[in-house]
């Protein structure tokens, strides 16, 4: 799977051109408007992660694919991205248009921890169809980003933050009323987000993140500090699942990300999840899907 795209590779592949406040360390900021669809235009980019936020309004049909989940925009959708999740966009409909916006972590820097919502976490929800009435309501949010985005107010950029979080409070509303349930805080919850931090921190697979470290609930356990046998009924309490079902669960989705969107082979996606013997990946991967990874590949 290609490394990350960066800021650099995103401004030189679409403008061939570089913005003064692009570079890392610094928070960046910009709004494009999605091109029409013409003759020779690529109509899909690769799966790959990029080292940037974006949130956009796009209208007309298209596809998009995050982890091993693909959602298809049957008229338009609200869609948060972010440096942690590869996916791509195919674009399916001639007429394809929106705006977006596009922001590095160090935007947010001193302002809160945009990570937190849901929409951008791994098992979050990403792509958000609206209705028209929506489209109606988020619009003008993103025509006001412009317009401060535009403007000489000394101020706007912590208008546009407070725009973005806009957006993200408006798609949270759109999710299912049992997905909206807070949580009591407790031992139990603060333990499983623990867990599926480090868990989650391993993924994405690619070129600078190689090979995982902690397979075995004892590694996990080890790392928070705790009992095993602790750290198992806290998992079973928030997700009514083991400890080794969710991390098999993840290395399961992993591995199915890599034979889908890689050119690494089967060998060599077994060392990078962990695996010393490809037999015993083999194993593992049949036993889930009853295929074994080249089925799987060729399917």
């Amino acid at each position: 799977m290609e490394k990350a795209e960066s800021l650099e590779e995103f401004y030189k592949r679409k403008f061939n051109w570089l913005p003064e406040d692009y570079k890392k360390d610094f928070g960046h900021f910009n709004m494009f408007r999605l091109e029409p669809y013409y003759e020779g235009k690529v109509k899909s980019l690769p799966y790959r992660r990029r080292d940037f936020y974006k949130v956009m309004l796009v209208k007309g049909q298209s596809q998009v694919h995050y982890a091993d989940r693909v959602y298809e925009v049957k008229k338009q959708a609200l869609s948060f991205s972010n440096p942690m999740i590869p996916y791509k966009w195919d674009n399916n409909h001639v007429n394809l248009e929106g705006v977006y916006c596009i922001f590095n972590p160090h935007f947010f820097a001193g302002y809160g921890n945009i990570q937190k919502y849901e929409i951008f976490h791994p098992n979050g929800v990403h792509v958000f169809e609206l209705s028209d009435e929506e489209v109606e309501e988020v619009s003008p949010i993103f025509e006001q980003m412009n317009q401060e985005f535009l403007s000489e107010y000394k101020y706007k950029f912590d208008r546009i933050r407070s725009l973005i979080l806009e957006l993200v409070h408006f798609a949270l509303k759109l999710q299912p009323a049992e997905l909206q349930i807070t949580k009591k805080g407790n031992a139990s919850l603060r333990i499983a987000s623990l867990f599926l931090e480090l868990l989650e921190r391993q993924f994405p697979i690619d070129d600078t993140h190689s090979t995982i470290q902690l397979r075995t609930p004892g590694q996990f356990a080890e790392q928070l500090n705790i009992h095993v046998n602790h750290l198992n009924r806290s998992l079973k309490e928030m997700t009514q699942k083991s400890t080794s079902q969710l991390i098999a669960d993840r290395i399961l989705q992993e591995a199915k990300i890599l034979l889908t969107h890689s050119s690494w082979n089967v060998s060599e996606i077994a060392y990078a999840l962990g695996y010393t013997e490809v037999t015993h990946f083999n194993n593992f991967f049949k036993k889930h899907t009853n295929l074994n990874p080249t089925q799987f590949r060729k399917g």
